[in-house]
């Protein structure tokens, strides 16, 4: 079984017996509650499928295990599931966390934790504010303070609806042969007692019920000449439209997010939009869905001459970063997103940055930037002066070899630095392991697509030169991979003629070649005795040793 941020498996050895510790398992159930509650699967380890044919448990032991764990808690809500018999025989029960909706969970000592993707994390003080403000927007979306009946909400919008979800190939057939209501009530836009939840309200009202909401928000585009001097302006309010039609009219008006540059492509011209269309929707829908629906604000999309920047009410969600955000998955409006995701509209599984990051780098653009503070994210992407030469690559590599997303990220990072160090390529994939680098390197080495030279930390990535010498690629050589033997040679002729120079010099003279791999090859040459020095550390500078 695999654990989310919505389950967690414990082997019964973890609540009884010597090796048993409730304080621990006591910290899940607080990580669950101040999330958005969750399930433990307790008699089945992480990632076995089955508990221990011989396994049996007594309801006693279930009753007591809960008991001790509210007595560990405070603010957390737990319900025991009966005893349950797996086909193999084996015995296992589960626990149930509800969302702490109105207090912060903390353990009996005070300790308070929050579950971001499958982990636990401790939240320190500083982030206990954060913390607060999250619990209310993570309820939002099923809170009601209208009393809004389903008949009177927009009809039109509610058969759209129903039929978009029913014509879905991500909404199971189980769910389209429900009734009207009960699919509804499945998506948390009916609360139980039939009245519209904020996020049905969002869906299905009329412009004036969605007006009456919390915090009726504008998405305002704006667009800027050379000299950043605004040119047009357009608002799209929220209390007209639902998040679909929104979506729509933004990018039917957006014509600016449409334009294309052309690129030679032997004998015809390839079109690469400036921004590609995936990227713009999904960055679209995420300020929408993850938006903090409890602060006051508008969305804004800024149109410059080389950049787009979407900027979205709220913080990210506690836990989430700019330098995680490729890899950790936290819902803030967990409903909304699960309509917008069956409709097709939105990647589903967390942020969508993988698909951010894919389709940017197979277009050979820079990735994006993000900035993040209390009252805001803002993302910015640009159009980016393309390189032909990368687009031949990977034109090239994707007629010949399948890929995996990671792998088309990785090679699309590389072959626009054309040669970049492990460490480096770490980073900008928001990696902090070398074991995590190898599923993202995947088989791109396997199959002759990278080279790698250097060892450990010193280990740097460029595109394999032998593959696209097959390939009759027609590429314009790059100084920046140049081999060591071939930059040393260089440095002897550039002293040659420039005599005795300082390091930085000698790096000023050749732009093109990265300044550490200049300083590696001036050190090395050295240490050899191909060049000397003079002066101290400050004022060294460097000359080619006399022949004896």
């Amino acid at each position: 079984m695999v654990e989310d941020k919505n389950r967690d498996y414990k082997s019964l050895r973890k609540v009884i017996g010597k090796s048993a510790d409730l304080k621990k398992l006591a910290e899940t159930c607080v990580c669950f509650a101040n999330a958005q509650g969750g399930e433990i699967i307790i008699g089945i380890e992480d990632k076995e499928t089955a508990p221990p044919v011989d396994q049996t448990i007594n309801q006693e032991t279930v009753n007591d295990i809960a008991r001790k764990l509210r007595s560990l808690t405070d603010g957390v809500g737990i319900a025991c599931s009966d005893i349950n018999t797996h086909e193999n025989g084996g015995q296992f029960f589960s626990l149930k966390i509800f969302p702490s909706t109105r207090t912060i969970a903390t353990t009996s000592s005070g300790k308070i934790f929050i579950r971001i993707s499958d982990n636990c994390f401790p939240v320190g003080s500083e982030e206990i504010t954060s913390l607060a403000a999250e619990k209310s927007a993570f309820q939002w979306e099923i809170v009601v303070i209208q009393k809004i009946k389903l008949q009177d909400a927009d009809s039109e919008k509610i058969e759209v609806l129903i039929n978009d979800l029913r014509s879905s190939d991500k909404v199971s057939d189980f769910i389209k042969n429900k009734e009207v209501n009960e699919i509804l009530d499945f998506y948390q836009l009916l609360c139980p007692d039939g009245y519209l939840t904020n996020l049905g309200v969002l869906w299905l009202g009329t412009p004036f019920q969605r007006a009456r909401l919390s915090y009726p928000i504008t998405v305002q585009y704006i667009v800027y000449n050379e000299r950043e001097e605004k040119i047009r302006k357009k608002d799209w309010h929220f209390h007209l439209h639902n998040p679909k039609e929104i979506l729509q009219e933004i990018e039917k008006e957006a014509v600016e997010l449409t334009y294309s540059t052309e690129l030679p492509d032997g004998l015809f011209r390839k079109t690469i939009r400036q921004y590609p269309k995936e990227v713009i929707r999904e960055l679209l829908i995420n300020a929408i869905a993850h938006k903090k629906y409890t602060i006051s604000g508008d969305i804004f999309i800024e149109v410059f001459h080389d950049r787009v920047t979407i900027t979205n009410p709220g913080g990210l969600p506690l836990g989430i970063t700019k330098d995680n955000i490729l890899h950790e998955r936290h819902r803030r409006n967990p409903h909304l997103i699960q309509i917008l995701s069956d409709l097709k509209l939105m990647e589903g599984e967390g942020s969508g940055y993988d698909l951010v990051y894919e389709k940017l780098t197979r277009d050979a653009k820079p990735l994006p930037v993000i900035e993040n503070d209390f009252t805001k994210v803002a993302v910015t992407i640009f159009s980016g002066s393309v390189d032909p030469d990368v687009i031949s690559i990977l034109d090239y590599v994707d007629r010949h070899f399948q890929l995996t997303q990671k792998e088309y990220i990785t090679l699309g990072v590389v072959a626009t630095e054309k040669k970049i160090l492990s460490t480096q390529l770490s980073a900008k994939l928001q990696l902090n392991q070398e074991d995590k680098m190898r599923s993202w390197i995947g088989t791109l080495a396997d199959k002759g697509i990278l080279a790698s030279q250097g060892i450990k930390k010193g280990t740097e990535y460029l595109l394999n030169p032998e593959l696209f010498a097959q390939a009759k690629l027609d590429i314009m050589p790059s100084l920046k991979t140049l081999e060591p033997y071939k930059l040393r040679a260089l440095i002897v002729e550039d002293l040659k003629y420039n005599g005795k120079s300082k390091l930085s010099d000698i790096q000023k003279r050749m732009p093109e070649i990265a300044d550490v791999d200049v300083k590696k090859a001036v050190y090395g040459m050295t240490v050899e005795g191909v060049l000397r020095t003079d002066g101290g550390k400050r004022n060294r500078t460097y000359q080619l040793s006399k022949k004896k």
